[in-house]
């Protein structure tokens, strides 16, 4: 690898499936130092080797290159970090891919919620959308294999292959008893980051499906298009998005920030590196109101938090994923990599995303009539709200009880 790649996804592996959250970066270390001493715990593991290998009823069986990976993925699993993970060279081979928004899969995105593999977004219009793959499923099955036994990595590579091939997943869909099974061709997908269309009283409406290199390019573009056709205010779609290039998220944001701080990444050290939108946005004076939901991770909820911390904008919908560490991609040795989690994301005004996730300022959750008759309250709110923004000056006593919209610029 000749660059340095930072993404900001979940387990992002070759954008065949997006995993949910997580920064990734690619260092070209092809030697990491090796500690002069090992713990003296570590003493133990060249004792039960030795044993192994003096006295095991079948030595055979004893074959020390899966030996050690076990080992290494035993004490990666100890950590009980889900982001961190050993990726072996076969696994490494198929993972190392760009991120360049055309890939060949299935066009879906999962991650790790409660130790089970979920799926936090489908692409619009993929493979995955088209069989009936929807936020929130459980993947409990891969071409019959067991999820339960896989890291996210495995999972990943299990589901990814060359356009034409199928894969069968077996999921369960939120709310429902019974799993089912899915029958996936996989494709090439091409899709577009950015989608738009003029709403009632002129406001635009930007829906990201995720942050590729090609979406800072297609913002400036919707932007275009949206303002020339007289767009005054802006609802920004972020429900279902699981994040993207960190570089690209910045770019966006810096559309509707007039410079300042973006996000903070921080190490181990409490050490604090930011990150700046930089002057000259085309949108940097508009109302803005921002949809999220559980399934906002990584990326989105960095461009969340950014507009709700710097006031420009509100969050509507629900709590989102809670996605906010940095990964790094180590190349190991002998072909192998791991993939380590060395840092976290905090917003403008320090806030952790981690675990937490983002707490929407207006608190809206489709009901399953709401979901049944095609309507969508969290997009209506947007809507009420920006409307409330634009608004003629109001008489006294309205406008006390417009509060709630007033506080954001």
């Amino acid at each position: 690898m000749s660059k340095t790649a930072k993404i900001l996804v979940v387990c992002l592996l070759a954008l065949l499936l997006l995993s949910s959250c997580g920064l990734w970066q690619t260092y070209e270390h092809p030697n990491p130092k090796v500690p002069s001493q090992l713990p003296a715990e570590f003493q133990t593991l060249g004792e039960v080797w030795g044993l192994l290998y003096q006295n095991y009823v079948e030595p055979e069986a004893l074959n020390s290159k899966q030996l050690s990976q076990g080992a290494i993925k035993g004490m990666l699993e100890a950590l009980g970090d889900p982001y961190t993970s050993y990726l072996d060279p076969e696994t490494y081979k198929l993972a190392s891919s760009s991120f360049q928004g055309e890939f060949e899969g299935i066009g879906a995105t999962v991650g790790i919620r409660d130790g089970q593999l979920v799926v936090v977004s489908p692409l619009p219009d993929s493979p995955a959308e088209r069989a009936g793959l929807r936020p929130g499923d459980k993947v409990l099955e891969i071409n019959g294999e067991p999820t339960s036994k896989m890291n996210l990595e495995q999972a990943v590579l299990k589901i990814r292959g060359p356009k034409g091939e199928k894969v069968k997943l077996l999921v369960e869909h939120e709310g429902a008893d019974t799993p089912i099974e899915l029958e996936i061709v996989r494709a090439e997908i091409k899709s577009a980051s950015v989608s738009t269309k003029l709403l009632e009283n002129d406001i635009g409406y930007l829906r990201l499906t995720f942050f590729s290199e090609r979406t800072g390019q297609e913002m400036k573009q919707a932007l275009d298009d949206l303002l020339g056709q007289g767009a005054r205010s802006l609802v920004i779609d972020l429900r279902d998005n699981p994040g993207g290039l960190v570089q690209t998220v910045v770019d966006v944001a810096t559309q509707f920030l007039d410079g300042g701080v973006v996000l903070y990444e921080v190490n181990r050290q409490g050490e604090r590196k930011e990150w700046m939108a930089q002057h000259g946005g085309m949108a940097t004076q508009l109302p803005l109101a921002v949809l999220v939901n559980q399934h906002s991770a990584s990326g989105s909820e960095v461009l969340a938090g950014a507009l709700q911390d710097r006031g420009r904008a509100p969050l509507i919908g629900t709590t989102t994923f809670g996605k906010g560490s940095v990964n790094v991609l180590y190349p190991l040795k002998d072909g192998s990599a791991l993939y380590l989690t060395i840092e976290r994301w905090l917003t403008p005004n320090g806030r952790p995303i981690e675990g937490k996730g983002l707490e929407p300022d207006f608190l809206i959750e489709p009901t399953p009539d709401d979901i049944a008759q095609g309507k969508d309250p969290q997009l209506q709110q947007a809507i009420d709200y920006l409307q409330a923004k634009l608004a003629p000056a109001l008489p006294q006593t309205a406008a006390l009880s417009e509060a709630a919209y007033l506080c954001y610029n």
